[in-house]
């Protein structure tokens, strides 16, 4: 059964006859069962509610949509016999009809949540909860309703702030500390599911740090709190009151809730919500390095004990990182005296700092450690401290051009102009390129595909097959675990690290 990640949890427009129809069945939040009481849980969450959902509002999002139908439903008037005149006559006068209406607009709403973080009228959502909204209509628990303004959107996170005027006391609630929420620990989700405000749930986490692959500061907390579509945007509360995440998807199998929702959590959301605050926009702090993930065979190749850290794949003229003299195939261990664990832990840790910021790096180059200074720029939209990525299977090539290499199992062949048109390598990249790979090889197991270009093996530059032969051939005599590879994949540089015992 596949499972989809449905980020774009906003519910559209409950119509009067299936809003009853859900009030009718009974939708409620999740009971505690008997015997789990604790305690540090409430033997009811009826006060917390209480407490909190005033400050928690439903959001109307109209959004303008060119109508291509012209108004005219694709369904025949009358059924007619297949064939017949008048079938094909109604069928030329419906597309005249949506020729006609091709530009006409129509308005959707939809819906979504949101909670009032200050008394003044600012309410924190979704980006994708408001985005290309031309009006938006945020109505309190008691019904109260208001216009808002928009006052900043950061699509990188999924924020968005909003400014409503009310001449009534509001009640605002304020952001805990996301980072000593515990996988177990008791949450409450409060929203508007299928337009059905109020509504809340009662959950635990159930796990940190999830990368859902939906953007580069990905670092969400799990929740089993029931989360559906409407649900955007809304908080989830610890039992002191906190909103502790900012409930942005979910994965699902059906489209329904089965008990996986994700929450931004607080303490990558209050930073983001201060700076749209303060100055409708978001700055983050600029490195200009290209990434990818250390995994253990690349450990092993570069002579690190752990995989850890983020392997430099490639570094931006003039960049920050350009500047302070890192190279391609450094491991970047610490930034400004925190680890980077994994490759995800950098953009988040570069994009917290301030530009202008001078910032220490710990590097891992040459099998030792070293310290770089770095003065960390302004990260432009353009720019970002990304992931390599890795485009699809190149196209068909003349098997018979090329040599074997026995260490890797695959067919290597030096770059002519012909297998340049073949596999679609510029004129400006140099190397060896693959052939053809061998499914049961070392370079199949690590990923190595046809269209790949070898510009190093072991950090030496390679201009024929033989180089890369007699450079791994080296490294296994060396009785080194693996050998890596930079690679030109598609025009991106990457580094794989194929392990030399399999050979």
């Amino acid at each position: 059964m596949s499972i989809n990640l449905i980020r774009f949890v906003r519910a559209p427009l409950a119509v009067p006859a299936l809003r009853n129809a859900m009030l009718a069945t009974g939708i409620a939040a999740l009971a505690l069962q008997s015997g789990i009481a604790h305690a540090d849980a409430p033997p009811s969450f009826a006060d917390l509610a209480a407490k909190v959902t005033p400050a928690v509002v439903n959001i109307a999002a109209v959004e303008d949509v060119a109508d291509d139908s012209g108004g005219v439903s694709d369904e025949m008037p009358f059924h007619f016999p297949p064939g017949s005149p008048f079938e094909e006559f109604f069928k030329k006068f419906r597309e005249q009809q949506k020729g006609a209406g091709s530009n006409t607009k129509q308005k959707v709403t939809a819906l979504g949540s949101g909670f009032i973080v200050d008394t003044a009228g600012y309410v924190v959502t979704n980006n994708h909860v408001i985005d290309q909204a031309s009006d938006i209509q945020v109505t309190l628990t008691n019904g109260d309703q208001y216009p808002a303004k928009l006052v900043g959107t950061d699509a990188k996170t999924d924020l968005a702030l909003l400014k409503i005027n009310s001449t009534k006391p509001l009640t605002a609630v304020t952001f805990g500390d996301s980072d000593v929420a515990r996988v177990g620990d008791w949450v409450m989700a409060v929203g508007n599911p299928f337009g059905l405000g109020g509504s809340v749930s009662v959950g635990v986490v159930s796990a940190r740090s999830r990368d859902i692959h939906s953007g580069p500061f990905d670092d969400f907390l799990q929740l089993d709190a029931s989360i559906n579509q409407g649900n955007s945007g809304g908080p989830t509360f610890n039992l002191d009151g906190q909103v502790i995440g900012i409930n942005t998807a979910i994965a699902t199998p059906n489209g329904g809730s089965v008990g996986i929702g994700f929450a931004i959590p607080a303490n990558l959301a209050r930073p983001v919500i201060d700076q749209l605050r303060a100055h409708g926009t978001v700055e983050r702090g600029w490195l200009g390095v290209q990434i990818q993930k250390v995994t253990p065979e690349i450990a092993s190749a570069v002579g690190l004990k752990l995989p850890q850290g983020a392997l430099v794949a490639d570094v931006q003229a003039n960049s920050p990182a350009f500047k302070a003299r890192l190279k391609r195939g450094d491991v970047i261990l610490t930034f400004n005296g925190h680890d980077v664990g994994e490759m995800r832990d950098l953009p988040k840790l570069v994009a917290a700092t301030k530009a202008g910021s001078a910032v220490e790096l710990t590097v891992w180059r040459n099998h030792a450690r070293e310290t770089l200074q770095v003065d960390i720029g302004r990260l432009k939209e353009e720019k970002e401290a990304s992931a390599a990525d890795q485009p699809d299977a190149a196209k068909p090539v003349d098997l018979a051009l090329g040599q074997t290499s026995k260490v890797l199992g695959a067919k290597l062949a030096a770059l002519t102009s012909k297998n340049r048109q073949q596999f679609g390598i510029g004129a400006d990249v140099e190397g060896v390129v693959v052939v053809d790979v061998d499914a049961d090889g070392p370079a199949a197991d690590q990923g190595l595909r046809p269209g790949d270009v070898i510009q190093e093996v072991s950090q030496a530059k390679v201009e024929a097959p033989k180089d890369v032969d007699a450079l791994t051939e080296a490294a296994r005599e060396a009785k080194q675990p693996a050998v890596l590879m930079l690679v030109n994949r598609g025009g991106d540089q990457i580094f794989i690290a194929v392990k030399l015992g399999q050979a």
